[in-house]
Parts: C-alpha cells; sequence; structure tokens
C-alpha cells in the first residue's frame, strides 16, 4: 500500500476519490462533507489488533458537487457532517498507508448504498469524476474491498493462512489477469459469475466504482500484492490510464 500510495502521490493529484465497501449505506447515497474528520475507530471485527486514529481532511466543495450531481442524476443523496462520525477501517488505513486525507491533498469518500448495483456505482463514480473535471480537479480514485470473501470461522495462526480454496484462487487469479490486460469486456462478462462463485465482497463494486471513474477504460494495471486476508482474498492494483 506505501508503493501504491507513492505512486498516487507522484501522479499529483488534487484530490482523491474514494469508495469502501466497508462504510455501509442503506437509505440515501452518502458523501462526506466535513472538513476534517477526526476521532479514534475501533474495527467492529478485529478489535483485538487495537486502536485506529485517523484525521482526514475532505474537498467539501467537490463532495457538496458530487451530492447535486447525483440529484441531478435521479439519485438520492446527501453529505454527512457531523463530530465523530464512524469512518470505516477501509478508508482509514488507506488514508494512512497510503498518505492521503491530508490537508494539502483531500479526499472525497462516497458510501456503499447496500441497494445499489455495480451497475448504479459505476455510475457514481463517473459523477465524481465529472464534478472533478467540471472543478477543474486532477483526481486519483481509490477503491477499496476485497475480492473473494470466504473466511475461515476459526482462529488461524496468521503464518498458516492461505485463500481458503482452490476455487477462490483461481477465480482471484483470472480476475487480476485479465484487470492486469486491461479486458474491460471480458471483466464485464466475467465478474457476475466471479462475485457468484467466490463470494466477491459487495459484489465486486469499487471496481465498478473505478471503472466509472475512469470512464470506462484503462490499459493496464500492475499488481503490487495478492495475498490471503484470513482466507478472503486481498490485492492492491494500480490502474494505468
Amino acid at each position: 500500500m506505501r508503493e501504491a500510495g507513492q505512486v498516487l502521490a507522484g501522479s499529483k493529484p488534487d484530490v482523491v476519490l474514494v469508495y469502501s465497501t466497508q462504510w455501509m449505506a442503506v437509505l440515501d447515497q452518502l458523501w462526506i462533507n466535513r472538513a476534517k474528520s477526526t476521532g479514534l475507530h475501533v474495527d467492529e471485527n478485529w478489535h483485538e489488533f487495537g486502536d485506529l486514529p485517523f484525521d482526514i481532511s475532505s474537498d467539501v466543495e467537490l463532495a457538496e458537487a458530487c451530492v447535486q450531481g447525483c440529484r441531478q442524476g435521479g439519485v438520492h443523496a446527501k453529505g454527512v457532517d457531523y463530530d465523530g462520525f464512524p469512518i470505516d477501517t477501509g478508508t482509514i488505513t488507506a488514508a494512512t498507508l497510503m498518505g492521503f486525507g491530508t490537508p494539502d491533498l483531500p479526499v472525497v469518500i462516497a458510501a456503499n448504498n447496500l441497494y445499489h448495483s455495480p451497475q448504479q456505482t459505476e455510475a457514481l463514480g463517473r459523477i465524481a469524476s465529472r464534478a472533478a473535471d467540471a472543478a477543474g480537479k486532477k483526481v486519483a480514485v481509490v477503491g477499496i474491498g476485497g475480492l473473494s470473501y470466504s473466511m475461515f470461522r476459526e482462529p488461524i495462526d496468521p503464518s498458516a493462512d492461505h485463500i481458503i480454496s482452490e476455487g477462490d484462487d483461481r477465480w482471484n487469479r483470472r480476475i487480476l489477469q485479465l484487470i492486469e490486460a486491461g479486458a474491460v469486456d471480458e471483466l464485464r462478462s466475467a465478474i457476475p459469475q466471479y462475485a457468484s462463485e467466490a463470494r466477491v465482497d459487495m459484489g465486486f463494486k469499487h471496481f465498478f466504482w473505478i471503472l466509472g471513474a475512469l470512464d470506462g477504460r484503462f490499459s493496464s494495471a500492475r499488481i503490487h500484492e495478492y495475498s490471503p486476508l484470513y482466507g478472503s482474498g486481498g490485492t492492491i492494483v494500480e490502474f494505468v490510464i
């Protein structure tokens, strides 16, 4: 993640567009429009590993433009601006390790509405990217989520961690190969079956957020890491437009 953060910083964006499957919404499409979000986060699942302090700066003007863009596109949306709002583990971890969410490199954070399809999520990424274009701002795009999402249900030694099944591993590797090749049409065809058979995190909506922000195309990708996460699949991918 630090390597990917260095690449991100090297592209010199004005703002980072962030979508995390772990920030779940059920009514409106939510966007953080608070200038500075601070607090001490305890993960709801992995609380024994300690606390996560966070101090994340947002681009309020662009977030509000995204809210308006959603409304104009027929999507119910609103901003979130109050002290102590529970920023999710994925966003905090990515911001901390990759070095964004600072006053010099603020974020626009979009929620994962549980009722939105991958196609609707792709549209959200496109709305955010176009709002940034209209504001004359260069963006980097980050989608946070997992690959195959079946986990061990009993305690394991981290040194013995592995993808929980050979089938999940094969699916993950096939999808990552297609991503490396920039094979968007093949990905669109394969992802529904992949999401079903490998129980992919939120149907791979975080990928569609990135795809929408990139206007549906990218030329290739670099896989920085592919590793098990308590039996599920984890990866760090750098997309090349």
